[in-house]
């Protein structure tokens, strides 16, 4: 199985990878974005593999980069629409990942940037089986009307692990959307747990990068290394 999707790849620190974290990158960017996060984390994951495929379309306001769908702001329901028309390549993208590391969707974490945020809840939230992890900075919550779609559930029925960071200064996407997108996903019986970033723009800041390691390292059941 084979993915049109490419992008740059870390390999696990210990040279086996157990699990795969697979970064979606925002509007106007690519993967080399935020590849780098995953060298941030390999301390505390060092059997982790980390993937950030290129989005597949061009982006029309950033020419140099690319797009999970088009953002004009004009259609009301835009969102919703790309979300639903990116969701197979990305699903595509993960079972061939997935296929070729020899790991299922319980070795999975999907962490996603602005409009990767809203394709990480998208995708992650309709897999056949939940993904060990959800991590979403500076994003929302696409369709909340639609989470009767949400069925992805672990073997124990459970949905899977989501944990929303914003910047409380983001000037993009306002931290609103991370209050109302956890109240609706709490709404789906879906929980959440969130960070709020004091004073950060549209972005990632050291605290935010934290939290993201260590809910992963407990996602995946790692033990935390001892100082």
């Amino acid at each position: 199985m084979t993915s049109p999707l490419t992008g740059p790849r870390l390999p696990a620190k210990s040279g086996v990878a157990k699990q795969l974290v697979v970064f979606l990158h925002g509007y106007g960017a690519d993967g080399k974005d935020l590849i780098d996060i995953g060298k941030q984390w390999q301390k505390l994951l060092p059997d982790t593999a980390f993937v950030s495929p290129n989005a597949p379309e061009r982006c029309a306001g950033a020419p140099m980069g690319r797009q999970w769908f088009p953002l004009t702001m004009r259609d009301p329901g835009e969102r919703w629409k790309g979300a639903t028309a990116a969701r197979p390549v990305i699903d595509e993208f993960l079972d061939a990942e997935l296929q070729a590391a020899g790991l299922d969707d319980s070795k999975l974490a999907l962490v996603g940037f602005s409009q990767g945020t809203m394709m990480a809840l998208h995708v992650g939230l309709r897999r056949k089986r939940a993904p060990a992890a959800i991590i979403g900075y500076s994003g929302v919550l696409v369709g909340p009307e639609h989470l009767s779609e949400a069925t992805a559930r672990t073997p124990k029925g459970e949905t899977p692990p989501i944990l929303l960071v914003h910047g409380s200064a983001d000037e993009v996407i306002p931290v609103e959307a991370l209050f109302g997108s956890s109240q609706e996903l709490a709404e789906a019986s879906i929980p959440v747990q969130w960070h709020l970033s004091p004073g950060v723009g549209h972005g990632i800041d050291g605290g935010g990068l934290v939290h993201g390691g260590m809910f992963l390292a407990q996602s995946f059941g790692i033990r935390m290394p001892t100082r």
